[in-house]
């Protein structure tokens, strides 16, 4: 079980900054492994209730993965589905649903109605707008 699993935050935190500089040093700030590390760290700053902190790695992470993976590249899907969630935790629901929108809109075109990533947009979007997932 992972710390943040375990609800450890301050130890995730602390490992996922380690990683991520690991990273960047190692393969450098461009790499997909890079963007995950980044990635994981903010979903560390999220479960920590440091949602503030959480935001600005989640767009760095989202425009980086669309720059060089493209937009729907899984892991670019999954940091749009993790930065709108992270817009609806700070209140910022109409962008977070926009996020959303398109996240689902790229799933099912790319991945199909059944990917488990598809499944998860959806729910997502239906938990934020209050409509039934379909």
């Amino acid at each position: 079980m992972s710390c943040l699993a375990a609800g450890r935050t301050a130890k995730a935190i602390r490992l996922y900054k380690r990683t991520l500089a690991d990273c960047e040093r190692a393969l450098g700030a461009d790499h997909p492994y890079t963007f995950r590390s980044r990635n994981n760290l903010a979903m560390g700053y999220r479960a920590a209730g440091r949602t503030a902190e959480a935001i600005p790695l989640l767009e760095r992470t989202l425009a980086d993965c669309e720059r060089v993976l493209r937009a729907v590249h899984p892991d670019t899907l999954t940091s749009r589905n993790n930065l709108a969630m992270s817009y609806w935790a700070a209140g910022r629901t109409v962008e977070a649903i926009l996020l959303l929108e398109r996240t689902l809109a790229d799933c099912e075109r790319v991945l199909g109605a059944g990917h488990p990533k598809t499944k998860a947009a959806r729910k997502n979007l239906a938990a934020l707008t209050g409509e039934p997932e379909s």
